[in-house]
Formats: structure tokens, C-alpha cells, sequence
């Protein structure tokens, strides 16, 4: 699941943004939005042909998001649908990549739903100590990557282990992981989630307040700026708020970094006494 192309970057932090806009509008079911991209993963792993043709740099963006349109209304959340669409309207080193940031994403999702639980350091916490669970227990390491082994028999045996023990996006991202490993370990593949929810748990979230919308370009550039100040990935939160006159007003946790007019105006009051 390592993006190496620079265009599959690219692409990647663009997608992973639009995940941010869906997650922040409130108008996706988090309980559903993994489960949703997870199907679509498994459909573009299962047919080459779509997922070439959904990948191509050749073909127009709108064709590809209206072709998937087409296979996955009513078959996922609204949501998922507008989600994926853009991200195969998007341009990919390759095919495999393409299938590679859909399954970020879904991880990504997973997490988002733990995060407004108030769960997401529950869930790193079990995928770690199932990984070592795993790792420590030879005879339930062999039944889970047994690949004689039918998948509800797997699915029963994580549920004697997780039911009602677990977060549900803990137990989501371990069978996923247990029943569609990808070329990966077991181990490798609890892992790559892991770092994936780690990242998120560790992210600053700034709230930007701006009298006018900003550009995708606006946006990268400023994370970019904060990500380098903090040394931690920054998420933003756009708040559009006219009376801020120009400029920005960035809040992380307890520090505001005002550089609006009406933040130096203010300032100004205070200095004379006035404000």
C-alpha cells in the first residue's frame, strides 16, 4: 500500500482531502463510509478491466466518474458514490496504485468513524495488541491465513475473539485485513492499518477562518506551511466568517495565529486602550 508515483501523490493528498470534506460536512454515515470504499476495492481488485479503465491518464476524468456512477448508484452510500467519483476522475501513476489510495481511504474512513466515537486511541490500541496477539498464537495465526480455510469460518473465529471486545472499526479493519490480505502478512497488513491510524491520531486540526473561499492550491500550501511549523500533519477546518475583513485566522488548540485586518485592528484598540 505504498504510493510511490508523484502523481499518485498527488493525487492521494487531493483525494485524501475530499475524504476530509465528506467527513466534515456531516452528511456521510461513518458507520457505512469504509464498508462502502472497502466494496469498491474489492470490485476494482476483482475486475482488471474496470480498474484499468477507471485508472487510464488518457481518458477524460468526467467519463471515469460517470462510469462508476453508473456501476455503483444505488449500491453504496451517496456519499461513497460522489467520493469515488472524484478520486477516479483524478490522474494515477497506475492501475494498481488507484486500488492502492481507495484502500487509504477506506482505512482512513475506518478511523474517522473511531475519531467521532471518541474511540481512535481505542482503536490503535487494539489493532497493536491484536498484531501481537497474532504473532504470539502460532495455531490462530495458521487458521486466519489459512487459505483453505472457507471465509465464515475465519469471520467466526474473530468474532469469538472481537465481538463486543472491540471498537467496530477495529474489528472492520482486522477482517478486512484477515480476509483480503493483498499480498501482504498478516502482520504486514495490521501494520500498514496501524500507521495509517496512528497518522491520524497524531494530526493537529486548524481552524481556518477566511472571509473568501479557499483555492485546492490555497489550501495544500497553507497544511504544507503548518505541517512544517508543528511537525505533524495538519488538518484544516474552513470556517468562512466575513468579519474577519482579510486575511487569516488560524486556531490550533489553544494558539491563534491572527493575520486578519480586524485581528491587527484589534490589537491596535488594546495598545490604546480603546478596544
Amino acid at each position: 500500500m505504498t504510493i510511490t508515483g508523484a502523481v499518485s501523490r498527488a493525487s492521494l493528498a487531493e483525494a485524501g482531502e475530499r475524504l476530509e470534506a465528506v467527513v466534515a460536512s456531516g452528511d456521510a454515515d461513518l458507520a457505512r463510509l469504509g464498508g462502502d470504499l472497502f466494496s469498491v476495492l474489492h470490485l476494482i481488485d476483482r475486475e482488471h478491466g474496470l480498474r484499468r479503465a477507471v485508472s487510464d491518464p488518457s481518458r477524460d476524468g468526467a467519463d471515469k466518474a460517470q462510469l462508476v456512477r453508473i456501476l455503483l448508484e444505488g449500491k453504496v452510500t451517496p456519499a461513497a458514490l460522489g467520493l469515488v467519483a472524484d478520486v477516479v476522475a483524478l490522474r494515477w501513476s497506475s492501475p494498481s496504485e488507484l486500488a492502492d489510495a481507495v484502500e487509504v481511504l477506506a482505512v482512513t474512513a475506518e478511523a474517522a468513524r473511531a475519531e467521532a466515537d471518541g474511540k481512535i486511541d481505542d482503536l490503535e490500541d487494539e489493532l497493536f495488541r491484536f498484531s501481537r496477539l497474532v504473532e504470539g498464537e502460532a495455531e490462530l495465526r495458521a487458521a486466519l491465513t489459512n487459505r483453505a480455510l472457507p471465509d465464515d469460518r475465519k469471520v467466526g473465529v474473530l468474532g469469538a475473539l472481537l465481538d463486543g471486545k472491540v471498537t467496530a472499526a477495529t474489528s472492520a479493519l482486522v477482517t478486512e485485513v484477515v480476509l483480503r490480505p493483498r499480498g501482504r502478512t498478516l502482520e504486514g497488513g495490521l501494520g500498514e492499518y496501524g500507521k495509517l491510524v496512528t497518522r491520524r491520531r497524531q494530526r493537529l486540526v486548524a481552524l481556518v477562518r477566511t472571509p473568501v473561499e479557499l483555492s485546492e492550491s490555497q489550501r495544500t500550501r497553507l497544511a504544507a506551511v503548518l505541517a512544517a511549523a508543528y511537525g505533524h500533519d495538519v488538518h484544516l477546518n474552513i470556517e468562512l466568517d466575513p468579519s474577519t475583513i482579510g486575511g487569516l485566522s488560524i486556531q490550533i488548540g489553544d494558539e491563534i495565529i491572527d493575520g486578519t485586518i480586524a485581528g491587527r485592528l484589534d490589537d491596535v484598540r488594546r495598545r490604546l486602550g480603546t478596544g
